[in-house]
């Protein structure tokens, strides 16, 4: 043995031991991953194709169920107006948009400038998000002002006419 590695010398031995590892690791790591990708493919070869299934009509109906509240959109603003108050942000005057969808959901845009503390605004969009169930904050830019917070909050009531 000895002879063998005087023979071979240090690179010939580090070249034997990486011979080694690599039979090594193909045996214990690559054969169980090329297992794995045929099962897989097997797998993926009995699904049917076209990607994600279209949801059941159930699910849509209760989409629509969900945001059928039979509020019309000034109660909804109303509501958003008096959580300002509540709160004690200073509602400034909102712009709103109506954008319909092709799907019988109705996208009322608001974008309301409001002012005040950090924790004003916080309470005033959990409370606001928390009480309105069909409205989402879109974006939301905040500015230090005089005293107090700029904000400027796009929101969003998605509902279903009736």
């Amino acid at each position: 043995m000895k002879r063998i590695v005087e023979r071979i010398g240090a690179s010939g031995l580090a070249a034997v031991a990486l011979l080694a590892v690599a039979a090594a690791f193909s045996s214990l790591v690559i054969t169980p991953l090329e297992a794995r990708h045929e099962r897989l493919k097997e797998t993926l070869s009995r699904q049917p194709r076209g990607g994600t299934a279209a949801p059941s009509g159930d699910k849509v109906a209760a989409v629509y169920e969900y945001l059928n509240r039979g509020e019309d959109t000034t109660d909804w603003l109303a509501r958003l107006h008096a959580i300002g108050v509540a709160s004690g942000v200073q509602l400034k005057s909102a712009s709103y948009r109506t954008e319909k969808t092709e799907a019988r959901i109705v996208r009322y845009q608001i974008v309301l400038p409001v002012s005040g503390s950090y924790p004003q605004l916080r309470d005033f969009l959990k409370r606001a998000l928390a009480e309105i169930p069909v409205l989402s904050l879109d974006s939301i830019s905040v500015k230090r002002g005089q005293g107090a917070l700029q904000a400027e909050m796009k929101l969003t009531l998605h509902m279903v006419p009736s």
